[in-house]
């Protein structure tokens, strides 16, 4: 039975459940162990599926929902088009949807404004295949029936704009870290006034260095919330998001965990109002992907923070304004 979760609705009038499971493991790849988490997941109610071609384990998924018994219909699936397939964007949605062993996709995001060479070297910003070029094929998809929906991921309002001033297709989302530390009020007005829902990724962030457990689980005000309400405070996050309407993508193998990530909370104005507070604290305006500590030239696959459209500076923290 699919769970107790709200819709949203995307601005070409398709819905989408507002909480999917994420299937990206850490590396790529996950074989068996990412289809016993979406086979556990489809059973305990989650009807939306968020895989990549870089996750490296569309087969597993969609081995996963043939033998899960659910109709294809009444499961969500998104799949993202990698960096160094940016300038054969058709051949490249095959090649997944093949791995897939699916008719059609829900949504196809491309993964990253940043292009590649097949080889992985990274192509100049502003130089062929730009994220318009990429798009315009994109749009292309939607003739063919294959895909229902298009959007993008790792947008910011700087490259959104640049897209918007070309595009014939608004894409329907913008999949973005989002979480307490790295709440994007900004891009998400932003984006409403485009008519794009904001997707969540990394929701519940990731352990700080010399931490064994992500930062919100220990964090007092999130830890007093779900105290006070007799939940995790997973749920505190996931319930924070989903309240600001956004579609949350959360992500674990933990079939208990699993069942409480997506049984949503009724989080009062006061409640909100700290969640939304977190990020003043002093340094804790951050992204908390660890990929900002490894980048010694400045470059995120290819790009600078300010080609990227991000208000950041090494290790992921947001500037003052």
């Amino acid at each position: 039975m699919a769970a107790n979760v709200p819709y949203f609705t995307f601005n070409n009038g398709r819905k989408v459940p507002a909480i999917g499971m994420g299937c990206w493991m850490g590396s790529p790849g996950g074989g068996e162990t990412v289809e016993i988490m979406v086979k556990n997941a489809l059973k305990h109610g989650y009807r939306h599926l968020d895989t990549a071609f870089g996750y490296a384990n569309e087969e597993h998924v969609g081995k996963a929902i043939h033998e899960s018994g659910i109709p294809r219909e009444d499961i969500f699936v998104t799949t993202k088009l990698p960096n160094k397939h940016h300038h054969k964007v058709r051949e490249s949605f095959e090649t997944s949807l093949k791995a897939l062993g699916l008719d059609y996709v829900d949504l196809y995001l491309i993964h990253w404004p940043q292009s590649d060479t097949e080889e992985g070297e990274h192509i100049p910003c502003g130089q062929y295949p730009t994220v318009v070029d990429t798009w315009k094929q994109m749009e292309q998809l939607l003739d063919t029936g294959k895909v229902k929906s298009i959007g993008v991921s790792n947008f910011s309002i700087k490259t959104l704009t640049e897209l918007l001033l070309h595009c014939t297709v608004v894409p329907v989302t913008n999949q973005v870290e989002v979480h307490p530390c790295l709440p994007s009020f900004e891009l998400q007005e932003f984006c409403k006034s485009k008519g794009i829902l904001i997707t969540a990724y990394s929701p519940l962030g990731r352990p700080l260095l010399g931490q064994a457990k992500p930062i919100f689980f220990t964090d007092p005000d999130v830890v007093g919330i779900a105290e006070k309400r007799g939940a995790s405070p997973a749920q505190v996050v996931i319930s924070w998001g989903v309240k600001r309407g956004i579609i949350v993508i959360p992500k674990s193998e933990n079939v208990e965990r699993m069942k409480a990530n997506i049984t949503l909370l009724d989080l009062s104005e006061g409640d909100m109002a700290l969640l939304n507070g977190i990020h003043k604290r002093p340094g804790m305006h951050k992204s908390l992907l660890t990929y900002h500590n490894y980048t010694d030239d400045g470059l995120i696959f290819g790009w600078t923070y300010e080609q990227l459209g991000w208000n950041m500076k090494k290790g992921g923290i947001v500037k003052d304004n």
